[in-house]
């Protein structure tokens, strides 16, 4: 296995995995985004974050990124983190392995705090949360309507750096040090 960071090109194999979770409530999307639609949210999502590509034998299997959680400048050291795998290759620990390195890539830009947001019940995701040290933040009781069902949505935060001084602006993925960012990819597995 290995770990790249994804381009606009992964698109088309990217949203083969997402397609997959359209129907279920992991994701309050309803319609199967373009592979268009799809390349231009990774391009948005790399001028700034980490949107990291799990292959297997050249095979995508699974993506996690991380994202701005909030428009207004003070929430530029908060970012959310998303994970998506190939249902095949779920229960693995692959999952962890990807939030993982996202949260030290995003510690490396300087964020500071990690949200996950996950539709309630989801034993999995929540039990992935609790693992890498996240806690339940808060519940967004009847959030979204999927399914035939009103469903609720947990956010869970974890702290990753410091908030005893003023933050530094936040780095890009292309300001870090490279050699750093590929030790870390390198080791991630």
């Amino acid at each position: 296995m290995d770990i790249r960071f994804a381009t606009e090109q992964d698109a088309a194999a990217l949203l083969a995995i997402y397609e997959k979770y359209i129907p279920t409530t992991v994701t309050f999307e309803t319609e199967v985004p373009t592979v268009a639609d799809f390349a231009g949210r990774i391009w948005d999502i790399t001028a700034v974050y980490p949107y990291l590509l799990l292959e297997e034998d050249g095979r995508a299997i699974g993506y996690a990124y991380a994202h701005r959680a909030r428009d207004r400048a003070a929430y530029d050291w908060y970012a959310e983190l998303s994970v998506y795998l190939d249902p095949a290759c779920t229960g693995q620990g692959l999952g962890k392995t990807l939030y993982g390195l996202l949260m030290d890539l995003l510690t490396m830009q300087g964020v500071r705090t990690a949200m996950g947001c996950v539709t309630l019940p989801n034993p999995a995701s929540e039990a992935l949360h609790a693992s890498l040290g996240f806690r339940l933040a808060g519940v967004s009781y009847k959030a979204g309507y999927k399914n035939g069902a009103w469903q609720d949505v947990g956010w869970f935060e974890k702290p990753l750096g410091s908030y005893d001084a003023p933050p530094a602006p936040l780095l890009p993925m292309r300001a870090l040090d490279s050699a750093a960012v590929a030790e870390l990819l390198a080791r991630a597995l």
